[in-house]
């Protein structure tokens, strides 16, 4: 009897552990349900900072990477050149990167991209546009923030009057886009406005000397198109020291807090920004992730533009944005 009890349990341990081995855990990665911990690898690419803008990408990639931290190891790499982010682009696929989220602001970067993308790796373009086929891409809507800028000044101003465009040729397909935007509209809705150009860049001190320079040269000015918050700021400034009352609108660009408490405080101009914020870049980190879990994903995603302005600044306020 004892034979037989030992027998019938020795059988039964045996079916139980044949049935373990042919059954498989739950595949966790990214997720917190099983005992798998793989995690998909995820590098950053992003220029060095030269921009409140720019600063602002690295900190809410970083930002997004470690709220995916359950699901995703990242390394965020910054570079001044485009040699630089070229030799990054070679640690990050070394390091085993399987996809890599870059905001390649320099030319050259096309062969290094189209490396990794040779290599198996995903790229998720964000921001400046790259010329390489099999990238996903997120960025805003350029070209819009000219055409929302157009329509803001003409509702503000009417369809006559002297408007400084402040065109940023160094910024490549960005300043070109939205300038394209503003231009284009404005000949459709108000084609009796007078437009200037001056070239200058991304940053208040060239605002502000610049515009400086362009006050002497015009002693009527009705509205200003500015593509940046910064360079808008140092624009304001320049207005302020010049005495002028002239002026009547200064568009921007970014989402800058501190331009956005600007606007309250300027009652006789209507300072305005085409919101284009660092925070979009959450949305590539995202976009990386679903990539690598095989979700079906847009080849290219553009955000909407929102325009702010004193009437619904208080919106957009954030204590914690390095911008």
């Amino acid at each position: 009897m004892k034979k037989t009890i030992a027998l019938i349990l020795t059988l039964a341990l045996a079916i139980s552990l044949f049935a373990g081995c042919g059954s498989k855990p739950a595949d966790t990665a990214g997720g917190t349900g099983g005992t798998n911990t793989k995690k998909y690898k995820i590098g950053i690419l992003a220029p060095a900072v030269t921009h409140g803008w720019v600063a602002a990408v690295a900190y809410y990639a970083e930002a997004r990477s470690k709220e995916l931290s359950g699901e995703i190891e990242y390394k965020i790499e910054t570079s001044k050149n485009a040699e630089e982010m070229t030799s990054q682009l070679d640690d990050l696929m070394t390091w085993g990167a399987q996809a890599i989220v870059a905001f390649p602001q320099w030319q050259g970067m096309e062969a290094p991209i189209k490396k990794a993308i040779d290599a198996g790796i995903k790229v998720v373009n964000f921001d400046i546009e790259i010329a390489v086929d099999g990238v996903y891409r997120v960025a805003g809507d350029n070209e819009d923030m000219g055409v929302q800028g157009a329509n803001y000044m003409v509702k503000k101003i009417g369809k006559t009057g002297t408007v400084v465009i402040l065109d940023v040729p160094t910024s490549g397909s960005v300043a070109q886009l939205r300038k394209k935007g503003f231009v284009d509209t404005i000949s459709k809705i108000a084609p009796d406005m007078k437009l200037i150009t001056y070239a200058t860049k991304f940053t208040r001190e060239d605002g502000l000397k610049d515009f400086a320079d362009i006050l002497t040269k015009n002693p009527k000015i009705d509205a200003v198109y500015s593509m940046d918050d910064e360079t808008s700021i140092g624009v304001l400034q320049a207005i302020k020291e010049a005495g002028r009352n002239d002026i009547k609108v200064v568009t921007g660009g970014g989402g800058m807090q501190e331009y956005f408490k600007m606007m309250p405080e300027n009652k006789d101009i209507w300072i305005q920004s085409a919101l284009y914020s660092p925070a979009m870049v959450k949305d590539a980190v995202d976009v990386a992730l679903k990539v690598l879990k095989g979700e079906d994903v847009k080849k290219v995603s553009i955000i909407p533009t929102t325009i702010v302005d004193r009437d619904n600044y208080k919106d957009y306020l954030d204590e914690n944005s390095p911008y």
